[in-house]
């Protein structure tokens, strides 16, 4: 039995082997997207976009890998201590800047005014009523600042903490940072709280 030549010739208007686009390729009888509108939308979304990222990965990271250490570095090494004495832990204090113990070889340099000093050495018994005196003088100092209260009488009261006039501590009024115990203590006890108040400050995050 024969096939008969209407069933194995291909239909008219359309070459041998051609693909049916319409109905097998549905996308390529859509327009396209040109190029231009590609690049224009690339430069106007996704270029800034990529930018902003980019910014605030690199401030970050640089505030947390370099600038933080930087400052915290340079604050370390130049403590400006005020200039300052209550009792008898002053005495200590200033032999503490003499020739023996040499405090500055640390970069600490004791400053008279407040404004320009960073760490307050609350040396000898506080007051009542000179409470007000050391919130005003803390309160002119420029931050970042820290306070070290050096002495049992600082710390607590010392022997005077049952005293009414006696405030039982100087972080009553003031944050402190760093306790130093005595009474009074030596030179090398006070070199021995500037010296773990430089570790704070390099630990400093903020």
């Amino acid at each position: 039995m024969t096939t008969p030549a209407s069933a194995t010739a291909p239909p008219k208007g359309r070459p041998t082997g051609e693909i049916p686009l319409g109905q097998d390729l549905p996308m390529a009888t859509q327009a396209a997207v040109p190029f231009v509108e590609i690049e224009t939308l690339r430069v106007k979304q996704f270029i800034p976009a990529a930018k902003e990222a980019l910014s605030s990965l690199i401030a970050e990271q640089g505030q947390t890998k370099l600038i933080r250490p930087v400052f915290n570095w340079a604050g370390r090494n130049s403590l400006f201590p005020l200039h300052w004495g209550l009792a008898c832990c002053a005495i200590e204090f200033a032999a503490g800047f003499g020739a023996r113990w040499d405090a500055e070889r640390f970069g600490v340099v004791p400053r008279s005014s407040p404004r320009q000093c960073d760490l307050m050495i609350v040396n000898g018994t506080v007051t009542w009523k000179v409470a007000h005196k050391l919130i005003t003088l803390y309160e002119q100092m420029p931050e970042p600042k820290w306070v070290i209260a050096m002495g049992n009488c600082a710390t607590g009261g010392g022997p005077f903490r049952t005293a009414y006039s006696v405030v039982p501590g100087v972080d009553k009024l003031v944050p402190v940072d760093v306790y130093i115990a005595g009474c009074p203590p030596r030179p090398e006890a006070m070199l021995d709280g500037i010296l773990r108040l430089e570790q704070l400050i390099r630990e400093r995050k903020e």
